[in-house]
């Protein structure tokens, strides 16, 4: 219930990551026949004021819906209404999502993170294939895309350069032969983890409906999807950008990655709203975190310190995060709890 706009926008968006149908009613008036059966109600503010009014009866089942930024939470207006909860736009839109999908008994779609960084050699592809074997270990299906046609390849990345499965090339050239629902199921895995990525031939870029093709499969059959994208965004990376629950940009604590890192942070802003900053350490003129968030204008999502042993791991073949120790491993759990995707099955 919203006379909003921008509000009802957001609202039908997350509402299609839910894949729940939402009834819309801009005042207490349209709402009043509706309310009290639907399974649930979300309330903007203004809207709100004028439930009051109109004396619409208590309810459960009600979310207040703000968008940041915002002083202080509405929690007047919130008890006036009887709401359960207050829903603080973009950062509640994880909760929201399952709070729909719960409320129709639909299963809630995967979580999409894409990981950009700020300058080149950021380490995005090493967070980025962190966030998916932390969600594995800990028993959720996920799956991680390489987006970046000229990166080093994510299935390096995990040492999985050997093993069978479909490539980007054979997908992006249409001979695939392999319907999205079963697309999945046809890529290098291990456990609860799959990987599409490149192989080591030709250079090919990736047609903006083979990665919608890539993203729905992922959608409707993981719990995760993580996406590395290239700092330099083309037609795919949008699509995957534009698609994202979370993006990530990776920003080492320098001054120089900190202006290239502006750059990067305006392109995507257009694409999305859910951009985060990720500092990397060291910093070797003492920038802190913060202040980095700051002047690039983005939330904080953490901080990544130097971690030298995981650059040794990698080259022996172990993926990163696969011991569910170190600092790597702690900054994606973290991020993974913010997204409140919670372990199915931890595996030791």
């Amino acid at each position: 219930m919203t006379d909003d706009p921008y509000l009802l926008d957001e609202a039908v968006r997350i509402a299609s990551d839910a894949r729940v149908e939402l009834d819309v009613a801009p005042d207490p008036v349209a709402a009043r026949t509706r309310f009290a059966a639907a399974p649930l109600v979300l309330v903007g503010v203004r809207a709100a004021e004028a439930c009051a009014r109109a004396r619409l009866p208590r309810r459960p089942g009600v979310v207040l819906v703000v968008v940041e930024p915002l002083e202080q939470p509405p929690w007047d207006v919130a008890e006036n209404l009887g709401a359960e909860h207050i829903a603080v736009l973009p950062a509640a839109e994880p909760w929201l999502v399952d709070r729909l999908a719960a409320a129709v008994g639909a299963p809630r779609p995967a979580a999409v993170v894409a990981v950009l960084g700020g300058r080149g050699g950021a380490g995005t592809s090493v967070l980025a294939a962190g966030l998916a074997v932390t969600a594995a270990r800990a028993g959720l299906r996920a799956l991680l895309v390489d987006a970046d046609p000229i990166g080093g390849g994510a299935d390096l990345v995990l040492g999985w350069e050997d093993l069978d499965g479909l490539r980007w090339p054979a997908l992006s050239h249409g001979s695939s032969g392999v319907a999205p629902p079963a697309l999945v199921d046809a890529l290098p895995n291990r456990g609860e983890l799959a990987v599409l990525s490149w192989d080591r031939g030709e250079l090919v870029s990736v047609p903006p409906d083979a990665m919608e093709a890539a993203l729905d499969a992922g959608r409707a059959s993981r719990d995760l999807v993580v996406v590395d994208l290239p700092r330099r965004l083309d037609d795919a990376a949008v699509v995957a950008l534009t698609a994202a629950d979370r993006a990530l940009l990776l920003v080492p604590a320098e001054l120089r990655a900190c202006a290239a890192a502006a750059r990067v942070a305006a392109v995507a802003a257009v694409h999305t709203g859910a951009l985060r900053v990720v500092v990397r350490g060291p910093a070797p003129g003492r920038l802190k975190a913060r202040e980095i968030a700051r002047a690039l204008g983005l939330p904080l999502a953490g901080t990544l310190r130097s971690e030298p042993e995981l650059a040794r791991a990698i080259e022996r073949g172990q993926p990163p995060a696969g011991t569910g120790r170190g600092r790597l491993a702690l900054l994606c759990q973290r991020i993974l709890r913010e997204l409140n995707l919670e372990a199915r099955e931890p595996v030791a």
